[in-house]
């Protein structure tokens, strides 16, 4: 008997004692090029947050983040930066 796994279900799963459970994917490690971006913010937040996500709605809100105090700012990119998959 075959135990094939049904069509479109791509997902590792890990056994547990309760049965099999789909396993989320890992997340890497941030690349060099978010190292950099990270850097960038500590001086630039929108220019690192500009060249992770673009001219979206998180570059606005990063601007006025900025205008209202440097630290908020940094906070904003650096968490845009880490939440984002990739470059826009």
């Amino acid at each position: 008997m075959s135990t094939a796994k049904p069509h479109g279900t791509s997902a590792p799963a890990a056994t547990t004692p309760y049965g099999t459970a789909p396993v989320a994917p890992r997340r890497n490690v941030s690349p060099t090029h978010d190292v950099i971006l990270y850097f960038l913010a500590l001086f630039i937040p929108p220019a690192a947050v500009f060249f992770k996500r673009g001219l979206k709605a998180d570059f606005w809100i990063n601007i006025l983040l900025w205008i209202l105090g440097w630290i908020p700012g940094v906070i904003h990119a650096w968490w845009i930066i880490s939440r984002s998959e990739g470059a826009m």
